[in-house]
């Protein structure tokens, strides 16, 4: 099969086959068709000079809020996946069984960006989140819809890869931890993963992560005080330690407040980096402190997280977190996806949701994606210019 674009020159960083190396990689139907030196081409391939540009799997943002329209959270996927180098955005409960037809039909399907979604517990999921009006949907526990959700769930497993739970003193208030129970007992029903949102106690980080299961994912799992994953010491407790032994996944899940230099530090310090890293880009954070996936990932290789696991950690680690192996890699017969990336150099300002700012000398910054195996850019690059097939 001829192929139908080729990204020639680049430096290829692919964490999924331990590859880092200047290396051509071609795309056709849709998929990676071949990676390797000097990529014969025919006449009618799309070939795009890279070179001194980073080309990885496309990037996976596992914690977004992109139900445009339908909450007053919601971001434009396309608007967001364009600047930030993700290709597949994954919506972490935007959407309950009673609202999840409508992201599908007038979000999901028409989006050039794959949109996959964790599907809330909540009939209409995350509903109250704004500037003005601000309810945890776990607050009250008519909201909560298991059975709906178990044939919502089972109905869409194209594009639901699990369950999502909001948690705590601002997610579920005087309902405590019961909407997690409920919210395992859907995940086991339909045999998914479930993504657990913890804030401020009741309940407490340590009640939280005891009932997880392998394979599911803690959210905002470095935030700051109080309901931290650090102890008054550094040291990580024994209780993430030990869910970590047994599989569970700790995403970051940046936003408006679950992320902290201070807690960062003292994980990395201690060895523990972050399963995924994600930005919880929302309407309310999404001019800071998040701003987007490369801004995050910034953050920890500006705090010696090195580039390879950073990288590791928005495409093969997410990829494993949604059970979608075909995702997250540059391997032959992968999906055609793609981020381009440079590092620039100099002074940059980061900041985090306590006020606490770093000055790094790094910044991660995506100058383009290949989505589905084409070139995905509204108008032409001058930094990618197209060469003769």
């Amino acid at each position: 099969m001829p192929f139908d674009l080729v990204l020639r020159g680049g430096r290829v960083v692919d964490p999924s086959q331990k590859l880092d190396a200047v290396i051509d990689v071609a795309f056709a139907g849709g998929k990676v068709a071949a990676v390797g030196s000097a990529l014969k081409t025919d006449p009618g391939t799309e070939v795009r000079d890279v070179s001194g540009t980073i080309v990885t799997p496309g990037l996976i943002d596992l914690h977004t809020h992109v139900y445009w329209g339908g909450t007053s959270l919601g971001i434009d996927a396309e608007e967001f996946c364009r600047t930030s180098g993700v290709t597949t955005a994954i919506d972490t409960g935007s959407a309950g069984p009673g609202n999840f037809a409508g992201f599908r039909k007038h979000v999901i399907e028409p989006s050039q960006v794959r949109i996959l979604a964790y599907l809330h517990i909540s009939h209409a999921g995350i509903f109250g989140f704004s500037n003005r009006v601000m309810v945890g949907e776990s607050e009250e526990m008519r909201l909560m819809n298991p059975i709906d959700a178990v044939q919502v769930a089972d109905a869409n497993r194209d594009l639901i890869v699990g369950i999502k739970v909001r948690v705590g003193l601002h997610a579920s208030g005087t309902s405590g931890i019961v909407p997690l129970r409920m919210a395992l007992e859907v995940a086991n029903e339909v045999g998914m993963p479930l993504m657990a949102h913890i804030d401020h106690p009741p309940p407490s980080y340590e009640e939280v992560v005891s009932l997880l299961r392998p394979g599911d994912v803690l959210t905002h799992a470095f935030r700051p005080f109080p309901n931290s994953a650090v102890s008054a010491q550094g040291t990580v407790k024994q209780v993430v330690l030990e869910a970590r032994e047994r599989g569970v996944l700790f995403d970051i899940g940046h936003g408006k407040g679950s992320f902290a230099f201070k807690v960062a530090r003292a994980m990395l310090a201690n060895g523990f980096y972050p399963d995924t890293i994600s930005s919880d880009v929302h309407l309310l954070c999404i001019n800071g402190p998040a701003y987007d996936q490369v801004t995050t990932m910034s953050k920890f290789l500006c705090m010696g997280m090195p580039f390879a696991d950073v990288i590791a950690a928005s495409t093969v680690n997410a990829a494993m977190a949604l059970r979608r192996p075909e995702l997250g890699s540059l391997k032959v017969g992968s999906v055609g996806d793609a981020t381009l990336l440079t590092i620039r150099e100099g002074k940059f300002d980061y900041e985090d949701v306590i006020g606490e700012h770093l000055i790094g000398d790094r910044k991660i910054v995506s100058e383009g994606v290949v989505i589905g195996g084409r070139w995905w850019h509204p108008q032409e690059s001058p930094k990618f210019k197209r060469l003769a097939g």
